[in-house]
């Protein structure tokens, strides 16, 4: 099986990736060639920059049609914002279709949200579960790792490939790297945005390919993110 992308900007016209259905296609194209076979659109809910509706979404994804040359489905990457709390009692924020039981969302990279570990939990007893985006680019992590360890108790976290090939700077390729090799990631994704990503995703996949072997490559990019969307933290790794 190939690999399963849990976190990307592919769709045109609704946040800062995919500015039309030409770069559209051209990313999922090179995600395919890259070996992913299962892509999830995330487009950013984040009040008021990012904030396209459902329905924009939907109109989005059927620009793109029949013509993908993966599976593509969608999703959102939720902003931990008031928006986000409005809609936690209902679950009515996007979640990962089909299935519905895990969420992508992201925090502001200075500060974690106050009890944010609690709220985390809170949402996995009710039966979904979070999924951290890039959690290499948080400062709470950088400093400490401890810290993603208790985030990874009620949350899957996704690092980025393009961190783990330095693309979002030294503190960050420190953080994705160290999460990696300690086990405490439980997939990585291309966060994609634009065509001068791709080499930076097929750089991360290299250094994963180097460093943790075939066998972590199938961990972190497939086993990984369909654990995810069935709703379960994957295993650690032994």
């Amino acid at each position: 099986m190939g690999f399963v992308d849990l976190h990307s900007h592919v769709l045109p016209g609704i946040d800062d990736g995919a500015q039309d259905l030409d770069e559209s296609m051209a990313l999922l194209r090179g995600l395919a060639e890259l070996g992913f076979e299962e892509v999830h659109a995330t487009p950013h809910q984040k009040y008021p920059s990012y904030f396209p509706s459902f329905e924009q979404m939907r109109q989005a994804r059927e620009a793109v049609g029949d013509a993908a040359p993966v599976r593509l489905s969608m999703a959102a990457e939720n902003f931990w914002d008031a928006v986000l709390f409005e809609r936690m009692p209902d679950l009515s924020f996007p979640r990962y279709q089909p299935t519905r039981q895990a969420f992508l969302f992201e925090v502001m990279p200075q500060a974690m949200p106050p009890q944010i570990e609690e709220h985390l939990f809170r949402l996995r007893v009710r039966g979904v579960l979070p999924v951290m985006a890039h959690p290499e680019r948080y400062v709470a992590v950088q400093q400490n790792l401890s810290r993603a360890e208790s985030l990874g108790r009620s949350a899957a976290l996704v690092v980025d490939l393009g961190a783990l090939a330095g693309a979002h700077g030294d503190e960050a390729c420190r953080a994705s790297r160290a999460l990696v090799e300690r086990g405490l990631a439980h997939a990585a994704a291309s966060d994609i945005h634009h065509r001068k990503d791709l080499a930076e995703v097929s750089a991360g996949i290299a250094w994963l390919k180097k460093k943790t072997g075939q066998a972590g490559v199938k961990r972190l990019l497939e086993d990984g993110p369909r654990s995810i969307l069935a709703g379960q933290i994957p295993e650690a790794e032994e």
